[in-house]
């Protein structure tokens, strides 16, 4: 007769989908160790938004969010699922996440586990300052029941001098590893995978750019050999190709948070515009469409157009999405989108250079999007962190 099987609870306080580590801690456990896994987390609601309130007001709308958050949490871990072995909970979010499943662990004898991604009070600290009573309560409540816990896990060796030293936590590093189907992609993959973004790609609404001008569409059905055409692929009967004058494409996965300043790379594409124009000796009174069909005809190749994808939900996606509308660029293309769990990394696998603008608000945790593009061999251009050093270490 078989073993009883183990079961673990993988909590986030947030979208999962915005937590690869914690999918990948779900599929490990599953796959690897054999054990049910029950996964308590968002499905991908929008959050609270709290407009218009004073200082006071906000703070205890914050203070009864909380205080809803920790029962409904509570009432999950205890009630709503199977009795599990081990709770394992993402930091952050410590408020009220650390309490609801000390509590849930404690009331139900299970083990629980923190899995330290960055510190809670440092992403606060950088709308309020390190100095303001909010950031100071959450300081306390992340390092009281952060010690409470059975054992912990962390992104980076520096993470964990740091728990061990100043906090009175030992911690284990465990470094994100790009799973599997994170490879680079096959000239079939991308060009089933343009044909699915197509429209996105090439016909975004009431967008006219360097990308959407010319745009054939993805098939010619009007033919006796089949056809058909992507802005970066194109196939003839069963032959596929990578069109000569296809953009440069850049890609770059965000939550959309302010430890991440694409005001950068929006700075970046503009130079590059100005640049390319200027060595060419274009006139800024021509219309773009001019050469906006000359790129898409071929008899324009010398500098390439750039077509920047940029993944991903959070809170300042529509602050960027509109700073990205009032550009006026020949060369430079952005798309904003939200891509499913199959297409990601194959989009990752067929881009020429990934960007990361990750800063760390603490200076200790590592982006896992840079192990993401790694395992797809893609080039990464990275901001430049004290934890950098140790992306090395996370590849398998």
């Amino acid at each position: 007769m078989d073993a009883k099987r183990g079961r673990v609870a993988v909590v986030v306080l947030g979208d999962i989908g915005r937590s690869p580590r914690m999918q990948y801690h779900a599929l490990s456990l599953a796959e690897q160790a054999h054990v049910e896994v029950d996964i308590v987390a968002n499905g991908g609601n929008k959050s609270i938004q709290l407009r218009g309130l004073s200082t006071v007001s906000k703070s205890v709308a914050l203070l009864l969010k909380a205080t809803i958050q920790f029962f409904i949490l509570v009432w999950y871990l205890c009630y709503k699922i199977p009795r599990p072995d081990v709770y394992i909970v993402q930091n952050p979010p410590s408020v009220p996440t650390l309490a609801a499943v000390k509590l849930a662990s404690w009331s139900r004898r299970s083990k629980f586990i923190v899995d330290w991604h960055n510190f809670g009070y440092s992403l606060l600290a950088l709308s309020h300052g390190r100095r303001h009573v909010i950031v100071r309560i959450y300081f306390w409540f992340e390092r009281f029941f952060g010690k409470m816990a059975d054992g912990c896990f962390c992104v980076t060796k520096a993470m964990q001098h740091e728990l061990a030293q100043n906090w009175g936590i030992k911690a284990t590093v465990l470094y994100d590893h790009p799973p599997e189907f994170f490879h680079p992609t096959s000239l079939e993959e991308k060009h089933e995978l343009f044909c699915r973004l197509e429209n996105d790609l090439s016909h975004p609404n009431g967008i006219r750019d360097c990308v959407s001008i010319g745009s054939k569409g993805p098939a010619d059905s009007g033919r006796a050999v089949r056809q058909e055409q992507t802005v970066f692929t194109e196939r003839v009967g069963s032959a596929i190709s990578l069109k000569p004058n296809r953009p440069a494409l850049v890609i770059s996965s965000t939550s959309w948070t302010p430890d991440e300043d694409f005001s950068i790379l929006l700075e970046a594409a503009i130079m590059y515009d100005r640049r390319v124009s200027a060595a060419l000796n274009e006139s800024d009174a021509a219309e773009d469409s001019h050469f906006w069909n000359g790129m898409h005809d071929g008899s324009r190749f010398l500098y390439p157009r750039v077509l920047f994808i940029i993944t991903g939900k959070g809170p300042e996606r529509e602050k960027y999405e509109g700073q990205i509308r009032k550009l006026r660029l020949r060369r430079v293309a952005f798309r904003t989108m939200w891509l499913s769990a199959e297409d990601y990394p194959l989009l990752l696998g067929s881009a020429d250079l990934g960007v990361s603008l990750h800063t760390s608000s603490s200076g200790l945790d590592l982006p896992m999007k840079v192990v993401d593009m790694f395992g797809c061999g893609l080039p990464v251009c990275a901001a430049v962190g004290p934890t950098m050093n140790e992306v090395n270490g996370a590849l398998p």
